[in-house]
Protein backbone atom coordinates (compact mmCIF):
# COMPACT_ATOMS: atom_id res chain seq x y z
CA UNK A 1 0.00 0.00 0.00
CA UNK A 2 1.50 3.58 -0.80
CA UNK A 3 0.41 6.65 1.15
CA UNK A 4 1.19 10.01 -0.65
CA UNK A 5 0.90 13.37 1.10
CA UNK A 6 -1.30 16.10 0.02
CA UNK A 7 2.55 17.39 -1.22
CA UNK A 8 3.27 14.63 -2.66
CA UNK A 9 0.38 14.69 -4.86
CA UNK A 10 0.76 18.79 -5.81
CA UNK A 11 4.46 17.94 -6.84
CA UNK A 12 3.27 15.01 -9.29
CA UNK A 13 0.77 17.05 -10.88
CA UNK A 14 3.59 20.02 -10.97
CA UNK A 15 5.79 17.07 -12.32
CA UNK A 16 3.30 16.39 -14.79
CA UNK A 17 2.25 19.89 -15.77
CA UNK A 18 6.01 20.68 -16.66
CA UNK A 19 5.66 18.14 -19.25
CA UNK A 20 2.80 19.99 -20.97
CA UNK A 21 5.27 21.73 -23.55
CA UNK A 22 6.69 20.05 -26.14
CA UNK A 23 10.39 18.78 -25.85
CA UNK A 24 12.70 19.08 -28.81
CA UNK A 25 15.60 17.01 -29.00
CA UNK A 26 18.82 19.78 -28.77
CA UNK A 27 22.68 18.11 -28.25
CA UNK A 28 24.76 21.05 -27.69
CA UNK A 29 27.38 22.28 -24.78
CA UNK A 30 26.00 23.27 -21.99
CA UNK A 31 27.64 25.25 -18.37
CA UNK A 32 26.61 24.46 -15.62
CA UNK A 33 27.28 27.60 -12.61
CA UNK A 34 26.25 26.21 -9.01
CA UNK A 35 26.40 28.53 -5.88
CA UNK A 36 29.43 28.48 -5.11
CA UNK A 37 31.25 25.10 -7.04
CA UNK A 38 33.11 25.55 -9.89
CA UNK A 39 31.95 25.54 -13.47
CA UNK A 40 30.68 21.89 -14.57
CA UNK A 41 30.41 21.36 -18.14
CA UNK A 42 27.79 18.79 -19.67
CA UNK A 43 25.61 18.18 -22.88
CA UNK A 44 21.95 18.64 -23.24
CA UNK A 45 19.54 16.58 -24.74
CA UNK A 46 16.53 18.18 -25.07
CA UNK A 47 14.98 21.27 -24.47
CA UNK A 48 10.91 22.94 -24.50
CA UNK A 49 10.18 26.30 -23.61
CA UNK A 50 9.81 25.69 -20.08
CA UNK A 51 13.53 24.01 -19.54
CA UNK A 52 16.45 21.39 -20.72
CA UNK A 53 17.89 18.34 -19.93
CA UNK A 54 21.47 17.93 -19.87
CA UNK A 55 23.74 14.84 -19.36
CA UNK A 56 26.52 16.15 -16.68
CA UNK A 57 29.57 14.73 -15.33
CA UNK A 58 29.26 15.95 -11.92
CA UNK A 59 26.87 15.65 -9.31
CA UNK A 60 24.26 18.77 -8.49
CA UNK A 61 21.77 18.50 -5.88
CA UNK A 62 17.96 18.41 -6.83
CA UNK A 63 16.42 21.49 -6.06
CA UNK A 64 19.53 23.55 -6.21
CA UNK A 65 19.20 26.98 -8.13
CA UNK A 66 22.05 27.53 -10.95
CA UNK A 67 22.97 29.35 -13.86
CA UNK A 68 23.00 27.37 -17.34
CA UNK A 69 24.87 28.75 -20.22
CA UNK A 70 24.12 27.37 -23.60
CA UNK A 71 23.78 28.32 -27.24
CA UNK A 72 20.58 27.56 -29.70
CA UNK A 73 20.52 28.40 -32.82
CA UNK A 74 19.03 31.86 -32.16
CA UNK A 75 21.57 32.74 -29.90
CA UNK A 76 23.17 32.53 -26.84
CA UNK A 77 20.93 31.96 -23.83
CA UNK A 78 22.00 32.69 -19.71
CA UNK A 79 19.75 31.83 -18.00
CA UNK A 80 18.36 31.03 -14.15
CA UNK A 81 16.88 27.61 -13.56
CA UNK A 82 16.39 25.13 -10.75
CA UNK A 83 17.39 21.05 -11.00
CA UNK A 84 14.04 19.15 -10.58
CA UNK A 85 15.44 15.83 -11.32
CA UNK A 86 18.02 13.86 -11.86
CA UNK A 87 18.33 9.94 -13.11
CA UNK A 88 22.03 9.03 -12.59
CA UNK A 89 24.23 11.29 -15.40
CA UNK A 90 20.99 12.67 -17.22
CA UNK A 91 19.53 16.16 -15.24
CA UNK A 92 16.29 18.10 -15.91
CA UNK A 93 16.26 22.18 -15.70
CA UNK A 94 13.12 24.31 -15.14
CA UNK A 95 14.09 27.64 -16.50
CA UNK A 96 12.89 30.59 -13.96
CA UNK A 97 14.10 33.36 -15.70
CA UNK A 98 13.00 32.53 -18.88
CA UNK A 99 11.25 36.62 -19.77
CA UNK A 100 14.86 37.66 -20.98
CA UNK A 101 15.79 34.42 -23.25
CA UNK A 102 12.06 33.70 -23.20
CA UNK A 103 12.26 35.04 -27.16
CA UNK A 104 15.34 33.02 -28.09
CA UNK A 105 14.46 29.62 -26.89
CA UNK A 106 10.65 30.57 -28.17
CA UNK A 107 11.98 31.01 -31.67
CA UNK A 108 14.68 27.89 -31.46
CA UNK A 109 10.88 25.80 -30.15
CA UNK A 110 8.78 26.71 -32.87
CA UNK A 111 11.75 26.33 -35.60
CA UNK A 112 12.38 22.54 -34.01
CA UNK A 113 8.13 22.11 -34.32
CA UNK A 114 7.92 23.36 -37.53
CA UNK A 115 10.73 20.70 -38.86
CA UNK A 116 9.28 17.94 -36.65
CA UNK A 117 6.37 18.83 -38.70
CA UNK A 118 7.86 18.88 -42.05
CA UNK A 119 9.61 15.55 -41.29
CA UNK A 120 6.54 14.03 -40.11
CA UNK A 121 4.58 15.31 -43.35
CA UNK A 122 7.75 13.66 -45.92
CA UNK A 123 7.68 10.51 -43.58
CA UNK A 124 4.99 7.68 -44.83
Amino acid sequence: MEIRSESDSNHSAEFIEQRVRPRYQLNVDIRVYPRNNPVIRGHTSDISESGVSAVLREEVPVGEIVRLEFTVPHGEVEVLAVVRQRNAFRYGFQFLEVRSTQDVIGRTCRQFAVGQAAHAAQTP
